[in-house]
């Protein structure tokens, strides 16, 4: 049987990343170790305020199901153990980790996946002054893909001088929320005419009903208003994309069933992260071979990365080392 051990860590940013709800100056994240017959497996969860989650909660949850977790628990048995989304996502890329080390199987196979491949990413430019997140899209300009994030005021200026600086770039953006319907008809006009492929979550979640039937140039995509594969039926008509996060879904196990259901249905799927390690990267690379827009730069932001980490080159990261996980 496993041994348990649940993990705070801190993982300083590389400078403050802010969006539309405030800043972060660093990952506070919760790993999850089981160790089983001298192998260890590994999860990564991101307690997240949005949802009303911290990390002595997420961390209580977890001690709190540790002699159910110890006897010995299954994937499927992770929904019923812990509440906070984050502990299942730490928890379950956990018993992915190792089974997978466990029996010399590698997850993609466990998953039923095909071998992953290297992806190309989008990287972040945070919310800033219209001038200064130009500068920083001069500086990331070679990347091949830009996800601005941004948060209404002043968005209209933020995203010329973006687009004037980094005239080649594919372009994104998230609005985390930060739009008002009376604001989405001018702002989404702006979004066209800088090219811009998808707009994520331009609307609070609770008054997304506005975007049902819209008629728009550009994709509109959900984040805060997705988790998991049940909240699908209520986006559509309203969202034409949607972001696939595993501490919203609740791990690995149910972001797979996520992705699968929303290609289903005909939802374009991009794959993100919260400001995190390697080690969340991982998993989510396994559900970003799903879909058709990654955005996993998470140890991008920090001043360092697990080691071993994921290999970035530019944009393109590299499948994760098995050391690291899976």
């Amino acid at each position: 049987m496993p041994r348990l051990r649940v993990i705070h860590e801190s993982w300083p940013s590389a400078g403050s990343f802010r969006i539309s709800r405030g800043a972060k100056t660093s990952a506070e994240v919760v790993v999850v170790e089981l160790e089983q017959d001298g192998v260890k497996g590994r999860g990564e969860g991101v307690p997240y305020s949005r949802y009303e989650e911290s990390i002595p909660q997420v961390m209580a949850a977890l001690e709190g199901a540790r002699e159910r977790i110890e006897r010995g628990c299954a994937r499927k048995d992770v929904p019923d153990l812990v509440t906070p989304r984050a502990a299942r996502n730490a928890l379950d890329c956990a018993l992915w980790d190792l089974e997978a080390k466990l029996t010399g199987t590698p997850v993609w196979r466990l998953a039923g996946l095909a071998p992953p491949e290297p992806l190309v990413t989008a990287y972040t430019l945070v919310l800033d002054t219209p001038e200064n997140m130009g500068m920083a899209a001069r500086q990331a300009s070679a990347r091949p893909l830009l996800k601005l994030k941004l948060g209404g005021e002043g968005d209209e200026k933020r995203l010329r001088l973006v687009r004037d600086a980094a005239p080649q770039c594919r372009l994104i953006v998230d609005a985390n929320e930060g739009w008002t319907a009376e604001m989405l008809p001018r702002l989404l006009a702006v979004c066209a005419e800088a090219r811009v492929e998808l707009v994520e979550q331009p609307l609070p979640a609770g008054q997304d009903e506005a975007l049902r039937g819209l008629d728009r140039a550009v994709s509109i995509c959900a984040d805060e208003s997705v988790h998991d594969r049940d909240g699908l039926r209520a986006l559509l008509g309203k969202y034409d994309a949607i972001n696939i996060k595993l501490d919203k879904a609740g791990g690995l196990t149910a972001a797979l069933d996520l992705a699968r259901e929303a290609r289903r249905q005909g939802f374009t799927i991009m794959t993100g992260c919260m400001l995190s390690t390697s080690l969340a990267m991982a998993p989510a690379m396994l559900v970003a071979q799903l879909g058709s827009l990654t955005d996993l730069d998470g140890p991008f932001l920090l001043v360092k990365d697990r080691v071993p980490g994921i290999i970035y080159s530019g944009s393109r990261m590299e499948p994760p080392p098995r050391e690291l996980w899976g």
